[in-house]
């Protein structure tokens, strides 16, 4: 993943993605309404990105005492819904990026039609995917796992933070507000993909989701804090995406508001605070662990 990462993580992670990368590569096979849609959601979604969210569900299963497979669909949603998001972020009416993944965007790729048509595709297909039957998990659990996506992706989650984010451009946010978009814009799928995983285990208790959700609101902070140091620090390159474009649209960023050494140091208090809240967990929950120290040192 071309960051630091220890033998445990880095093991558990290559784990990860080849799991999700086959769940995602068997939803878009068979037969298609249009190969041209199907071909833009496979450029949506397969061949790469960090899987982080993907990651957090597995980890949150097995930090539970559940199996990785009952994860399995709830992982490839996660991804579906994060794909959908960046197609839709990137088009001109958004941010106009050309590059994600190391690749054109999608609207680049194909054009702003095909792409849109692509993002809405991968989000009702991410839904289609969790409301299928896993032998683990019951259909009361399962509603309320189409539910938290909803509300993670939707007007209070990652569609609003969008928005505030759209409103917010050329404006100089203060530190609270900010939090509050990244909340929703970022924080919001990183803390359904936790819950999702965590709801995964049958035998799941009220006080390990509720320290789970705890530590997922902290890393989608920090996740944040380390995309904004990274729009300064990094190259095109090794991001896979614009380096500088946070600058270049005139957005507030923690970097903007709190000065880069400071924005290191807020990222690394926030990793402290994600560990505090794994503490009664045994080692099961050790990837989570070593990803909370890994999403504030990686370099893409």
């Amino acid at each position: 993943m071309n960051s630091p990462t220890s033998q445990l993580l880095d093991g558990f992670l290559v784990q990860c993605q080849q799991r999700v990368n086959q769940s995602l590569h068997r939803q878009l096979e068979g037969d298609f309404t249009s190969v041209i849609l199907r071909d833009a959601m496979a450029h949506a979604c397969l061949d790469g990105g960090k899987r982080i969210r993907p990651v957090l569900v597995y980890g949150s299963v097995q930090a539970v005492g559940g199996d990785l497979d009952w994860a399995d669909n709830a992982a490839c949603a996660v991804e579906l819904m994060h794909s959908y998001s960046l197609v839709h972020d990137d088009l001109p009416a958004m941010d106009d990026d050309d590059l994600r993944r190391g690749k054109p965007s999608l609207h680049k790729a194909f054009d702003e039609a095909t792409a849109i048509l692509a993002g809405d595709a991968l989000q009702s297909l991410a839904f289609q995917l969790l409301a299928e039957p896993v032998a683990a998990i019951n259909s009361d659990t399962q509603l309320k796992m189409v539910q938290i996506l909803a509300a993670g992706a939707g007007f209070a989650g990652m569609a609003g933070g969008q928005s505030l984010d759209c409103e917010a451009s050329g404006q100089q946010l203060d530190l609270t507000s900010l939090e509050t978009l990244h909340r929703s814009k970022t924080g919001a799928l990183i803390k359904a993909s936790v819950q999702l995983g965590a709801l995964c285990c049958p035998q799941l208790q009220d006080a390990e989701m509720i320290a789970l959700q705890d530590y997922a609101e902290i890393i989608g902070l920090a996740f944040q804090v380390q995309d904004d140091i990274l729009d300064v620090t990094g190259d095109t390159e090794t991001l896979g995406k614009p380096q500088g474009s946070d600058k270049e649209l005139d957005k507030a960023t923690y970097v903007s508001l709190l000065g880069l050494e400071a924005a290191r140091s807020k990222a690394a208090e926030l990793s402290d605070v994600a560990l505090e809240s794994l503490s009664s967990f045994p080692a099961s929950a050790d990837p989570l662990r070593e990803l909370a120290a890994y999403i504030v040192n990686r370099i893409n």
